[in-house]
C-alpha cells in the first residue's frame, strides 16, 4: 500500500487480500519511483508514468533526481499535476518542448533516506524486487521480478524456469527474510 510521502509500500494482509508491497524499485540510494514517459506540450511539462500506487504522492517531494543506470541530477519541480492516469510536472530549467523531449526514458527517483520509515510488516516493492521466492517444500520459484497492483491486492511477479503471479497476501506470503534475500509462500509447485 501506498503511504504518505510518495512511496509505495507493501504489508502482507493489507488492502482487499493483504498483503501489501510498493512499485518503486531501488537503484543504490536511490528508489525509482517513475519515469519520463514524453513531453507536455510546448513551454517544457514532462508527463511521468509513476511507479507509485498513488499517482501524486511523487509531488511530495520538491526535487526529482533524473537518470539511469547511477547516473543521477537533481531538478527542483516548479508545479505538477494529476493529469489522468499519469502525473505532468515542470522543472526549473526545461522551458521548451525540446528540453523535455531530452528527458523523455530518463527514470524518476528520490532519495532513499528521504522516504518516510515502513511500519512492521509493510516494505517498499523496492525492497522486494530481486529476493528470491521458495515454497514451503522449498521448491525454487525464481526472483521477484516486480509486481502489480490489482485493485484486490498486490501481486509478485517471479520468474523463474517460468513467470509466476503470485498474490502478496498474508495467507500466501509466510515469510519475508529481507537480510538472508528469500520470500517464502505457500504455493504449490504446480500453479
Amino acid at each position: 500500500m501506498a503511504e504518505a510521502g510518495g512511496s509505495d509500500r507493501a504489508k502482507p494482509g493489507s488492502g482487499a487480500g493483504g498483503v501489501s508491497a510498493s512499485g518503486a524499485s531501488a537503484t543504490g540510494e536511490m528508489v525509482i519511483m517513475g519515469r519520463v514517459a514524453a513531453p507536455f506540450g510546448i513551454k517544457g511539462w514532462i508527463k511521468v508514468q509513476c511507479f507509485t500506487q498513488s499517482i501524486d504522492n511523487l509531488l511530495d517531494y520538491p526535487a526529482w533526481w533524473l537518470g539511469h543506470s547511477g547516473e543521477w541530477d537533481e531538478n527542483k519541480v516548479e508545479e505538477g499535476t494529476v493529469h489522468g492516469r499519469s502525473l505532468i510536472a515542470k522543472l526549473e530549467g526545461c522551458d521548451d518542448r525540446e528540453a523535455a523531449a531530452r528527458l523523455k526514458g530518463l527514470e524518476v527517483a528520490i532519495p532513499r533516506s528521504v522516504l518516510p520509515a515502513n511500519a512492521e510488516g509493510e516494505y517498499y516493492w523496492s525492497e522486494l524486487i530481486g529476493l528470491e521466492v521458495a515454497n514451503r517444500e522449498g521448491v525454487a520459484f525464481g526472483r521477484v521480478a516486480g509486481l502489480l497492483e490489482t485493485g484486490a491486492n498486490q501481486v509478485l511477479v517471479v520468474q523463474g524456469e517460468r513467470e509466476r503471479l503470485i498474490p502478496f497476501v498474508e495467507p500466501v506470503v509466510v515469510l519475508v527474510d529481507l537480510a538472508g534475500g528469500r520470500l517464502t509462500v505457500d504455493w504449490g509447485a504446480d500453479f
